[in-house]
């Protein structure tokens, strides 16, 4: 068995590994006629993933894999398709590689269990891959990045080295041929890759740029330069890797966890064949509540996958009821939904934890006619700029958020049915949404500020938060901007006869004649006057508002009801009829969508303390809830899904009002015309 990471003639092994293959399994197991037609990654929607993250303890992979195991995964749960553990964050193969490095020692082939299983019965294989991130690999020559004090890094591959082209391409091509997986979950890419200062690295940027003084760190000259610089290897990088695995193997599938998603906020620039990533094991509503409604945008078939246990000590298996919140959140925007369950040092699988998988399928199963590729209904946007967010991280991407985080949750416990979404995602379609918000960015670009102009002369209504958005646009606002501001103060905000406390920065700005404020921002210091909170102002057929404070990462750490009534109120002045108003508690999201010609209502209980506990047994219901729904015309009918039971509903001066007793987790109201 090799002990290196690589073989000099790699290709030749994998010829090998091919001709052993087609000795080893009958024909049957792999001809296309003798099995059931798998769905494609775009056309799933339920999957399991399992990974180890195999190391050189693993002396026994293998061991207790089985068929019967494997049957009883696909009994008990059912999925579109199995992920399980290829290659992780080690760099350590868990099968019998013969181009990449394997763990010590194998009881068989469990790879082939697998996929002779999972063809057997239609079921989809993908691989969870490690990719960027491979601390074996970085240990040859070159094939690391090295960090800007000259070290190699004990993580990151190069882009600039043999890595993809000596071990990725190969050991891909190696999996979809020798053992015919249907495709591969890479990970550790986007949110591993680091700025290299590599010879190779350092001359490319040199070249592409003319800049010869190379920037070390953050404030340095030319530094937003260096990481757009990287970024760019790393769309070329992915591009480049799976062009040519797609060229001997067109029809493998792949995804690059977390690239074009809210960790890269960019249109999608590589063949990529499906979007994907994991959102956070703690918090994990907040987490896939963005992810989601990012996604929901970028073209491409997607599905997101939660931890099924937490990372707090104990590490203990979440209950059914949470996870099926945790999916509940993401198919209700459309998407696919997979969870993720460790596999122990051998490679088998705890099969005491299919039990409560097979609850959360069932409940995703119960949605999928209703849920799985709606399409959302425009209401309000919350912008992502990639431009200012490219801006603001000191990495390649870097997630840093909070602030749009603390906006978007603020937003759907008022019950705004709300999209996150990109410059390029708003291209030819801003004028759907009635209201689009820029959330503390400091940064747009000038040919996107004039669409957004553009956009409010024509009708729309755009609200700026925060003083950095705020003074992009200062003559549209017509406020009077004093140069001398305070950029950190303790303040106030006074509205509806309550004080909250807040910490700066706040502006203080004088509205001209034609322009309303809405509450007041009431600094520590008596020397400071008292200034608006927020402006008001007709521009052309729409309005255009802004708030003179960051609200977004006060109500992120700390939510408060007095925020969230402020924030509400202020868009209400500009979209003061929502096509959905749902009342009775704030602890529901509202996520409206069609599908197949009906209006979906979705409403999904958030109820109960899920930022802050790591296991939740019980999820308390919420109810009863009013809908009311503006349409001009009487439906046919209306029904509370997945359980079809009709709903009393009154249809007058154009609204249609409804009331849903009781939400556990999700419930949908679905109205038919």
């Amino acid at each position: 068995m090799k002990t290196t990471p690589h073989l000099p003639h790699r290709l030749t092994g994998v010829l090998v590994a091919a001709l052993a293959f087609f000795v080893l399994v009958p024909p049957s197991a792999i001809s296309a006629d003798a099995t059931p037609q798998r769905l494609r990654r775009a056309d799933s929607y339920l999957g399991i993933h399992f990974d180890f993250h195999a190391g050189p303890d693993c002396t026994e992979v293998g061991k207790n894999t089985t068929p019967e195991m494997v049957e009883n995964i696909l009994r008990r749960v059912r999925p579109d398709y199995l992920q399980i553990d290829c290659k992780g964050h080690p760099g350590y193969s868990s099968y019998p590689t013969q181009v990449g490095q394997p763990v010590p020692g194998f009881v068989g082939d469990p790879l082939r269990v697998w996929r002779e299983v999972t063809a057997r019965h239609g079921v989809g294989l993908y691989l969870h891959y490690s990719g960027v991130f491979d601390s074996h690999a970085v240990l040859q020559p070159g094939w690391a990045a090295l960090n800007a004090d000259g070290k190699p890094s004990t993580q990151a591959t190069s882009f600039f080295g043999p890595y993809a082209d000596e071990l990725l391409i190969p050991q891909l091509r190696e999996l979809a041929g020798v053992y015919g997986v249907d495709g591969v979950w890479v990970d550790g890419e986007c949110w591993s890759a680091v700025p290299d200062y590599g010879a190779a690295a350092i001359a490319a940027f040199q070249k592409a740029t003319g800049i010869q003084v190379i920037p070390r760190k953050r404030g340095e000259p030319h530094w937003f330069e260096f990481l757009q610089f990287h970024r760019e290897a790393f769309r070329n990088y992915l591009r480049h890797y799976i062009t040519e695995v797609k060229k001997t193997h067109p029809d493998f599938q792949m995804c690059s966890n977390w690239a074009y998603t809210d960790h890269m906020a960019e249109p999608v620039n590589a063949p990529v064949d499906f979007l994907s990533g994991d959102y956070s094991p703690e918090d994990s509503v907040n987490s896939a509540r963005i992810s989601a409604r990012y996604l929901v945008r970028q073209g491409k078939p997607w599905d997101l996958m939660a931890w099924s246990f937490t990372t707090k000590p104990g590490r203990g298996q979440k209950s059914a009821v949470q996870l099926q919140r945790e999916a509940a959140v993401v198919i209700a925007l459309g998407g696919g939904f997979q969870a993720y369950h460790k596999q122990k040092r051998d490679g088998s699988i705890f099969d005491e934890q299919m039990i409560v998988m097979g609850e959360v399928a069932k409940f995703c199963r119960e949605r999928q006619a209703l849920c799985h590729h709606s399409e959302p209904v425009p209401q309000v946007a919350l912008l992502l700029s990639t431009a200012a967010h490219y801006r603001r991280i000191n990495g390649l991407f870097n997630r840093d958020l909070g602030h749009v985080q603390g906006i978007l949750h603020a937003l759907l416990e008022s019950q705004f049915s709300v999209e996150v979404v990109g410059e390029h995602q708003l291209s030819g379609r801003l004028s759907e949404y009635p209201v689009l918000i820029v959330p503390e960015w400091d940064y747009l670009e000038p040919a996107f500020k004039t669409d957004l102009v553009a956009y409010v002369k024509g009708g729309g209504n755009l609200l700026l938060l925060g003083p950095p958005s705020a003074n992009l646009f200062r003559d549209e606002l017509g406020v009077a901007w004093p140069e001398k501001q305070n950029p950190s103060a303790k303040f106030s905000l006074d509205y509806q006869d309550k004080q909250t406390a807040l910490n700066g920065p706040m502006h203080q700005v004088l509205p001209a004649a034609d322009t309303r404020t809405l509450g007041r921002l009431t600094a520590a210091t008596a020397a400071q006057p008292a200034a608006p909170a927020a402006s008001i102002r007709t521009l052309g057929r729409g309005k255009i508002a802004a708030t003179y404070f960051n609200l977004g990462p006060t109500y992120r750490s700390a939510p408060s009801d007095a925020l969230r009534q402020f924030l509400n109120d202020l868009v209400r002045e500009l979209f003061p009829n929502p096509l959905v108003e749902v009342t009775g508690t704030h602890d529901v999201d509202v996520v409206l969508a069609r599908q197949r010609g009906q209006l979906l209502v979705n409403l999904v209980n958030t109820a109960g303390p899920h930022r802050t506990e790591p296991i939740l047994e019980v999820i308390p219901p919420i109810g009863p809830l009013k809908v009311a729904i503006r349409q001009a015309n009487r439906p046919t009918k209306v029904t509370l899904e997945p359980s079809g039971k009709s709903l009393a509903f009154e249809h007058r001066d154009g609204i249609l009002r409804v009331e849903v007793p009781s939400v556990a987790i999700h419930e949908a109201v679905v109205v038919t015309p």
